[in-house]
């Protein structure tokens, strides 16, 4: 039993199902949560300034495996992922900026990761659209994107395809045996019940609010807004979609101590983002964070001005305390968790599917998580294997 069908709970129960496993996945909008807001940036050298050395190193690995995942997607699901391996520019606005950008090269350095210091020149070079003004930048050339709804499709077709079940239903509550004190399936909010003898919590900033879980089980999981905004060419465009020479690849800037992003996908689309904010279960749009971003976008690239705002949604990342996952068997057995991405869950989708399927599986807890466990934020210990789902039958 898989609860969420964001792109985590997606790609668990597309791997499982395909592992022979019995899978239901619950979910009333399967990718209508923070994955429908997600840039989908696969950029964990990029993001090294704000993560720590154990995050970057599941990051690298996820990324590793990006290309072989969403190709072996596309074939099964017969759809597109809109993903790119073009690479990530960060750039830098003013003096103060670059100095900001340098501290991050020295930080990417440390963690042995491999980017080209650039020339204001080299920059607009590489992306002839960038103001003048730019006075400097880092290319990451292996970081990629993914269109996270193309993704989030994908999945639910792949995953129904493998024979995974999907119940268009929320779930109420998490089911527990009164005798050996294990999950023992779900409520849904219908009223009816599910036995199963594994349950993965993949439900994002709700994971930790569901009935029936026990208060030493809940991750401590917060919603952390961000909006983000979808721009569309109007004018003459290549054969991408794009306006001739716009972008070619992710373009992160700082901007006057602000820092901001623009993705560009096939389909002609330009996503700029995010805002960060500490509102609670708060999804408004608003005045402000739409000014704040095109204001930033607009100062490193004016050419944005032309396109036509074409979505802007806001949605609930959900973040930790160490804006680290939660991974692997909590201290309820039978009870798998799979929730706290953050910023990252697309780009970790490859790697917690398939370390989560494979522990589903076997009953192993794979090396990956040892920073990742529910236990570091105190709850109880847990013994690698206990959680097995026995008695899963293909």
């Amino acid at each position: 039993m898989i609860v969420g069908g964001g792109v985590i709970g997606l790609s668990i129960a597309w791997r499982t199902a395909q592992h022979g496993l019995r899978v239901v996945v619950a979910d009333p909008a399967p990718g209508r949560g923070a994955t429908h807001a997600a840039a989908g940036m696969l950029t964990p050298i990029a993001e090294a300034a704000y993560a720590e050395r154990e995050i970057f190193a599941l990051g690298q690995e996820s990324l590793r495996r990006y290309p072989a995942f969403a190709a072996e997607l596309e074939r099964a699901a017969g759809l597109p992922t809109g993903f790119r391996t073009t690479g990530t520019l960060q750039v830098a606005y003013d003096s103060d900026d670059l100095a900001v950008l340098d501290e991050l090269r020295v930080l990417q350095d440390s963690f042995g990761v491999r980017t080209r210091q650039l020339t204001a020149r080299e920059c607009r070079e590489s992306e002839p659209m960038l103001d003048p003004s730019i006075r400097g930048g880092l290319l990451a050339a292996d970081d990629g994107s993914v269109d996270p709804r193309l993704l989030a499709a994908a999945l639910l077709r792949a995953a129904t395809a493998a024979g995974a079940r999907h119940l268009p239903v929320q779930v109420a509550e998490i089911l527990t045996d009164r005798g050996p004190g294990r999950a023992s399936g779900v409520r849904l909010a219908d009223g009816s019940e599910l036995a199963a003898p594994a349950v993965v919590l993949a439900a994002g900033w709700q994971s930790a609010a569901l009935a029936g879980l026990p208060a030493e089980c809940a991750p401590p999981v917060r919603p952390v807004k961000g909006q983000i905004l979808r721009l569309r060419s109007t004018a003459t465009t290549t054969a991408a979609g794009l306006p001739p020479g716009l972008l070619q690849r992710t373009l992160r800037g700082i901007v006057r101590g602000s820092s901001v992003y623009l993705v560009p996908r096939e389909s002609g689309e330009l996503v700029v983002g995010a805002t960060q904010e500490e509102l609670g279960a708060d999804t408004t749009v608003t005045a402000g964070g739409v000014w704040e971003l095109l204001r930033d976008a607009r100062t490193l690239v004016p050419g944005i001005t032309e396109l036509a705002l074409a979505d802007v949604v806001a949605g609930l990342r959900p973040g930790t305390p160490d804006n680290a996952p939660v991974l692997g068997p909590a201290a309820l057995p039978g009870l798998i968790l799979a929730t706290g991405h953050f910023r990252a869950g697309v780009l970790l989708a490859p790697v917690t599917a398939d370390t989560i399927s494979r522990y589903l599986l076997t009953g192993q807890a794979d090396p990956l998580w040892a920073a990742f466990g529910a236990d570091r934020f105190g709850s109880a210990r847990v013994r690698p294997g206990e959680h097995a789902a026995q008695g899963v039958a293909p």
